[in-house]
């Protein structure tokens, strides 16, 4: 399971992700769909760690959260 609760992140002044709340659940498939722009690879980066997001939280298989 991963579990993503009040994700922001930006970069310099402009805001990309706020206020983001998500939760899959194991085996699950997901597609991510929108707008160029809309924040969907932002997204991807922040859930590989690739991104550290500025606030909320981050929960994997219940156990590890990175804040």
């Amino acid at each position: 399971m991963i579990e993503l609760s009040g994700i922001v992140m930006g970069y310099g002044q402009t805001p990309v992700l706020r206020g983001v709340d998500l939760a899959l659940s194991t085996g699950s498939v997901t597609a991510l769909i929108g707008p160029s722009g809309g924040g969907k690879s932002t997204l991807l980066r922040c859930v590989n760690l690739l991104g550290i997001p500025q606030a909320g939280s981050l929960t994997f298989a219940g156990g590890l959260r990175q804040r």
